[in-house]
Order: C-alpha cells, then structure tokens, then sequence
C-alpha cells in the first residue's frame, strides 16, 4: 500500500471513498473540492492536505481519484490553463469515478496521455452507504495495464473486487453507466406512476407494493424507493438533479446512434421539471411529487 492518494471531489461520495481508503491502510495525501470548506474538513479528519490548488494534488499523490459534478468541471480540473491537475503529471494516475459523458473520458484520457499520465474510468453504480463500507459497483475502462495498476485500490473499494467490472477501453464504462441510470430513472418514473394512481383509486399502497414485490412490476427501486414515495421521504442518497443529468447524458448518447428513445426522453423531462420546480436537490424517489394527486412539492421540507 506504498501508493499515496490524493481525492478532488471530496462530497458524500468522495469522502466517504477516502475515509473507506484510510481504514484499510491507504495514506491519504491530499484532497481538493471546489468548496473549500469542505476539504479542509475531510483533510483534518484524514490527515491530508487541503489543497488550494489542483497541481498541490498531483504533486503529493500517485493517485489521484475524482468525484466531480459534471462534463464541465471534469475538463476544468484537467484543462484549465490557470491550474490543473495535469501540470507534471508525470507517471501520475487520475481515476475518474464521476458520472460524465462517454466523450469527456475519452478526451481526458488523451489529455492525461499528452502529459505522461495515465487515466481510468471508475463508474459507480451505488451510493453514499456503499462507498462507506467499500461496496461500491464499479465499471472501470482504459487501458487494461492501467486498470491491473489500480487494481488493488480499487478492490478496497468493491467488496474485494467482487463487484469490479473491466468493460473495455476508453468511454465503455461511461456508455454502460449510462445505460445502468436511464434504466433506473425509467423504472423510478414507471413506480412513482404506479403508486400515484394507486393512490388516486384509494388503495392500500403497503398491499399494493407487496404485490408489486411478488409479480412482473418488481424492480430494484421497488426496495429502495418505494416506501419513500409513500411517506414522501426524500432524503437525498442520489438527486433529482443527477437524475435529470445522466438521463441527458444518455440522450446525447442515443442520438449519436440516431436511436429515438421515448420512455428515457419522457423520464428526462419529468426530472428536469423537477429541478427547475427547485426540487432538484431532493432523492430520485422525489419524482412522485409530480404524480401522487395534490403534492407538486407542497408543505415538503427542501
């Protein structure tokens, strides 16, 4: 465990990987985030370096792993001319674990090449509890020596790399998270439609989402979101606003194929209406205000 880590993004996501890093053994040299404040928390409790600069990172860590928020802030940590995570770069490894378009990696992926440095998606497919016990859902793409390299952090990160996936080069794994969020956006969508009318016709909703759970209308969310729908708990563990996001993300995706996606294109825009209601920062399972009878946000706690 020579390694030494350095973490930019250090939100729910990204500071619960690094606090899941240092408990098994990983030094934790440097973290950086685009609020300042919360860097200097997690660095405290870790002992590493808030950094006020993205080149203090890479001069202090071998790899570098990133959290950020978008196709955006993803080329600005790597391209900016002011500063970057690129600036002697050399022999450095950047894992890029946010949820970004297929392209964004691989123009990254060319930018860390330019510079001697060596880059990897690690796509998530869970969330702030699991990067906590180090079970996250990885998808990684890149250069496969590149991926053996960081194999063994990454382990520490999946349940011992049961739950690691090498998809392919560059983009791949970008293309399948996709594809994992706009199925999962859909069938949220699909159970909050479900449960509103369920609860427009008077039904019992506990009844109804047992029979959900037993027949063809189960799925994944059933379990994670259902309840909150019916109590209209919308603690955040992945937001209305990444919803809207990364089914966008896959949009862009489908139309380079010239695909006509309708029930990701009707999922995209009830999310967006969400967001632009300023209830973005509410979970996905928030998407039942928009179908269960007289909420539209009403009386919630934002």
């Amino acid at each position: 465990m020579a390694e030494k880590i350095g973490f930019v993004g250090v939100g729910r996501m990204g500071a619960n990987m690094a606090r899941r890093l240092k408990d098994v053994g990983y030094t934790i040299t440097a973290v950086y985030d685009a609020r300042p404040e919360s860097a200097a928390e997690v660095a405290n409790e870790l002992g590493a370096e808030a950094c006020a600069k993205l080149a203090r990172v890479t001069e202090l860590a071998d790899v570098i792993i990133t959290v950020v928020t978008d196709d955006k802030a993803m080329l600005k940590i790597f391209g900016d001319k002011k500063d970057s995570l690129l600036k002697a770069a050399k022999g450095r490894v950047f894992v890029n674990c946010a949820t970004v378009s297929p392209k964004t990696h691989t123009d990254v992926e060319k930018l860390c090449k330019k510079a001697g440095a060596a880059s990897l998606e690690g796509c998530m497919a869970s969330s702030i509890n699991q990067a906590r016990q180090g079970t996250l859902y990885l998808m990684c793409a890149g250069d496969e020596a590149v991926f053996n390299q960081v194999k063994p952090v990454l382990t520490k990160l999946s349940d011992e790399g049961k739950l690691m996936r090498y998809i392919g080069g560059a983009g791949k794994a970008a293309q399948v998270k996709a594809l994992v969020n706009m199925v999962m956006n859909i069938n949220t969508a699909g159970l909050a439609e479900g449960l509103g009318l369920g609860a427009a016709l008077g039904l019992d909703l506990k009844m109804l989402m047992e029979i959900f759970s037993q027949t063809g209308a189960n799925s994944r969310v059933l379990v994670t979101d259902g309840e909150d729908m019916v109590n209209r708990d919308h603690s955040c563990f992945f937001s209305a606003a990444h919803a809207a996001k990364d089914s966008g993300i896959a949009l862009g995706v489908a139309k380079t194929k010239k695909l006509n996606l309708p029930l990701a294109t009707a999922t995209y825009k009830q999310y967006t209406k969400l967001t632009k209601m300023g209830l973005g920062g509410l979970d996905k399972s928030g998407i039942a205000e928009l179908t269960f009878k007289g909420r539209a946000g009403k009386g919630l706690k934002k």
